[in-house]
Protein backbone atom coordinates (compact mmCIF):
# COMPACT_ATOMS: atom_id res chain seq x y z
CA UNK A 1 0.00 0.00 0.00
CA UNK A 2 1.18 3.49 -1.19
CA UNK A 3 1.02 6.01 1.79
CA UNK A 4 -1.11 9.68 1.28
CA UNK A 5 0.67 12.68 1.92
CA UNK A 6 -0.87 12.71 4.62
CA UNK A 7 0.34 9.59 6.14
CA UNK A 8 3.74 10.36 5.54
CA UNK A 9 3.17 13.15 8.06
CA UNK A 10 1.51 10.63 10.32
CA UNK A 11 4.53 8.25 10.10
CA UNK A 12 7.14 10.77 10.12
CA UNK A 13 4.72 11.88 13.58
CA UNK A 14 4.63 8.46 15.02
CA UNK A 15 8.67 8.02 14.34
CA UNK A 16 7.83 5.16 12.20
CA UNK A 17 9.44 6.99 9.05
CA UNK A 18 12.35 9.83 9.51
CA UNK A 19 13.80 12.43 7.03
CA UNK A 20 15.96 14.69 8.49
CA UNK A 21 15.60 18.24 6.56
CA UNK A 22 12.66 17.89 5.04
CA UNK A 23 11.52 20.91 2.80
CA UNK A 24 8.34 21.61 4.53
CA UNK A 25 5.44 19.84 6.53
CA UNK A 26 2.20 21.84 4.39
CA UNK A 27 0.18 18.83 2.91
CA UNK A 28 -0.57 20.45 -0.74
CA UNK A 29 2.57 22.65 -0.83
CA UNK A 30 6.41 21.51 -1.99
CA UNK A 31 7.45 19.12 -0.99
CA UNK A 32 4.50 17.02 -0.77
CA UNK A 33 2.48 15.25 -3.64
CA UNK A 34 -0.46 13.47 -2.89
CA UNK A 35 1.22 10.15 -2.60
CA UNK A 36 5.50 11.14 -2.61
CA UNK A 37 7.57 13.83 -0.99
CA UNK A 38 10.10 15.30 -2.97
CA UNK A 39 13.58 15.52 -1.82
CA UNK A 40 16.60 17.30 -2.58
CA UNK A 41 20.02 16.60 -4.16
CA UNK A 42 23.02 17.54 -1.67
CA UNK A 43 26.09 19.38 -2.73
CA UNK A 44 28.51 16.38 -3.08
CA UNK A 45 28.67 14.51 -6.93
CA UNK A 46 31.15 11.70 -7.37
CA UNK A 47 32.01 11.57 -10.81
CA UNK A 48 34.28 8.72 -12.87
CA UNK A 49 37.60 10.12 -13.79
CA UNK A 50 38.17 10.52 -17.30
CA UNK A 51 41.08 8.01 -18.57
CA UNK A 52 41.80 4.24 -19.15
CA UNK A 53 38.85 2.65 -19.21
CA UNK A 54 37.95 -0.19 -16.57
CA UNK A 55 36.54 -3.49 -17.12
CA UNK A 56 34.08 -3.93 -14.87
CA UNK A 57 33.59 -7.89 -13.99
CA UNK A 58 29.88 -8.63 -12.78
CA UNK A 59 30.82 -12.18 -11.65
CA UNK A 60 33.03 -11.30 -8.87
CA UNK A 61 31.61 -9.43 -5.52
CA UNK A 62 31.15 -5.66 -5.67
CA UNK A 63 34.04 -3.32 -5.14
CA UNK A 64 33.19 -0.12 -2.77
CA UNK A 65 37.12 0.27 -3.56
CA UNK A 66 36.35 0.99 -7.16
CA UNK A 67 34.53 4.43 -6.56
CA UNK A 68 37.38 5.16 -4.56
CA UNK A 69 40.29 4.20 -7.25
CA UNK A 70 37.96 5.55 -10.29
CA UNK A 71 35.97 8.73 -9.57
CA UNK A 72 36.77 11.95 -8.16
CA UNK A 73 34.45 13.84 -5.53
CA UNK A 74 33.13 17.53 -6.56
CA UNK A 75 31.32 19.60 -3.73
CA UNK A 76 28.60 22.35 -5.20
CA UNK A 77 28.07 25.30 -4.24
CA UNK A 78 24.34 27.24 -5.97
CA UNK A 79 27.15 29.38 -7.31
CA UNK A 80 29.24 26.57 -8.15
CA UNK A 81 26.86 23.87 -9.75
CA UNK A 82 28.14 20.40 -11.54
CA UNK A 83 27.57 20.64 -15.01
CA UNK A 84 26.46 17.37 -16.37
CA UNK A 85 27.49 16.33 -19.74
CA UNK A 86 25.20 15.42 -22.49
CA UNK A 87 25.66 10.98 -21.62
CA UNK A 88 27.61 11.62 -18.51
CA UNK A 89 27.15 8.94 -15.40
CA UNK A 90 27.79 10.59 -11.81
CA UNK A 91 26.39 9.60 -8.27
CA UNK A 92 25.18 12.00 -6.01
CA UNK A 93 22.70 12.20 -2.64
CA UNK A 94 19.85 13.86 -1.48
CA UNK A 95 20.42 16.65 0.98
CA UNK A 96 17.96 14.46 3.68
CA UNK A 97 18.80 11.59 5.87
CA UNK A 98 15.94 9.03 5.49
CA UNK A 99 15.21 5.95 8.17
CA UNK A 100 12.75 3.11 7.61
CA UNK A 101 13.15 2.18 11.06
CA UNK A 102 11.77 -1.53 11.99
CA UNK A 103 10.34 -1.66 15.55
CA UNK A 104 8.47 -4.47 17.03
CA UNK A 105 4.20 -3.74 17.15
CA UNK A 106 4.85 -0.82 15.18
CA UNK A 107 4.01 -0.51 10.54
CA UNK A 108 7.26 -0.90 9.08
CA UNK A 109 7.99 0.76 5.43
CA UNK A 110 10.18 0.47 2.34
CA UNK A 111 10.18 2.90 -0.26
CA UNK A 112 11.22 3.50 -3.96
CA UNK A 113 13.34 6.29 -5.25
CA UNK A 114 11.15 7.75 -8.60
CA UNK A 115 12.63 10.57 -10.88
CA UNK A 116 10.51 13.78 -11.60
CA UNK A 117 8.81 14.21 -14.60
CA UNK A 118 10.26 17.81 -14.85
CA UNK A 119 13.32 16.45 -14.46
CA UNK A 120 13.38 13.61 -17.44
CA UNK A 121 11.68 16.18 -19.74
CA UNK A 122 15.74 17.39 -20.05
CA UNK A 123 16.84 14.32 -20.12
CA UNK A 124 17.88 13.67 -16.84
CA UNK A 125 17.19 9.91 -14.95
CA UNK A 126 18.21 10.23 -11.47
CA UNK A 127 18.18 6.44 -11.16
CA UNK A 128 18.03 3.38 -13.57
CA UNK A 129 17.81 -0.07 -11.75
CA UNK A 130 17.66 0.93 -7.92
CA UNK A 131 14.84 2.77 -6.65
CA UNK A 132 14.69 0.29 -3.58
CA UNK A 133 15.10 1.56 -0.02
CA UNK A 134 14.40 -1.73 2.05
CA UNK A 135 13.15 -1.24 5.29
CA UNK A 136 15.83 -0.64 7.91
CA UNK A 137 17.72 1.80 6.24
CA UNK A 138 19.07 4.69 7.40
CA UNK A 139 21.44 6.98 5.88
CA UNK A 140 21.11 9.08 2.75
CA UNK A 141 20.15 7.84 -0.23
CA UNK A 142 22.77 7.75 -3.29
CA UNK A 143 21.22 8.81 -6.74
CA UNK A 144 22.50 7.27 -10.13
CA UNK A 145 22.15 10.46 -12.31
CA UNK A 146 22.85 10.27 -16.16
CA UNK A 147 22.32 13.36 -18.64
CA UNK A 148 20.39 11.53 -21.60
CA UNK A 149 19.22 14.96 -22.87
CA UNK A 150 21.40 16.99 -25.77
CA UNK A 151 21.93 20.06 -23.05
CA UNK A 152 24.15 20.35 -20.02
CA UNK A 153 22.45 19.96 -16.67
CA UNK A 154 23.67 22.64 -13.72
CA UNK A 155 23.45 20.49 -10.67
CA UNK A 156 23.41 22.83 -7.86
CA UNK A 157 22.47 21.70 -4.46
CA UNK A 158 19.16 21.94 -2.77
CA UNK A 159 16.88 21.60 -5.60
CA UNK A 160 14.07 18.94 -5.62
CA UNK A 161 15.67 16.38 -7.57
CA UNK A 162 13.27 13.28 -7.05
CA UNK A 163 10.31 12.18 -5.40
CA UNK A 164 10.18 9.49 -2.41
CA UNK A 165 7.31 6.90 -2.35
CA UNK A 166 6.50 5.15 1.11
CA UNK A 167 4.88 1.48 0.85
CA UNK A 168 3.73 -0.18 3.95
CA UNK A 169 5.18 -3.53 4.54
CA UNK A 170 2.92 -6.62 5.22
CA UNK A 171 4.27 -7.79 8.75
CA UNK A 172 7.38 -6.86 10.67
CA UNK A 173 10.52 -7.61 8.44
CA UNK A 174 13.71 -9.61 10.12
CA UNK A 175 16.82 -6.77 10.09
CA UNK A 176 19.19 -7.48 7.24
CA UNK A 177 21.36 -4.58 6.74
CA UNK A 178 23.14 -4.14 3.75
CA UNK A 179 26.58 -2.58 2.16
CA UNK A 180 25.05 0.47 1.72
CA UNK A 181 23.11 1.56 5.73
CA UNK A 182 24.35 4.51 7.21
CA UNK A 183 26.22 5.89 4.06
CA UNK A 184 27.10 9.64 4.34
CA UNK A 185 28.52 10.24 1.40
CA UNK A 186 27.92 8.66 -2.78
CA UNK A 187 30.40 5.75 -2.22
CA UNK A 188 30.02 1.85 -2.44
Amino acid sequence: MILSNTAILNALDMGDLVIDQIAGRDVGKSPFNTSAVDLRLGSTVTAPKRGDPVTLRLDRPYSSGYIERNCEQITTTENQPYNLEPNQFVLSQKLERVALPIRQDRPAYAARVEGKSSRARYGMLVHFTAPTVHSGFDGKITLEIINLGPNTIALTPRVFICQLIIEQLSGTPNDAPNQFFGQTRPAG
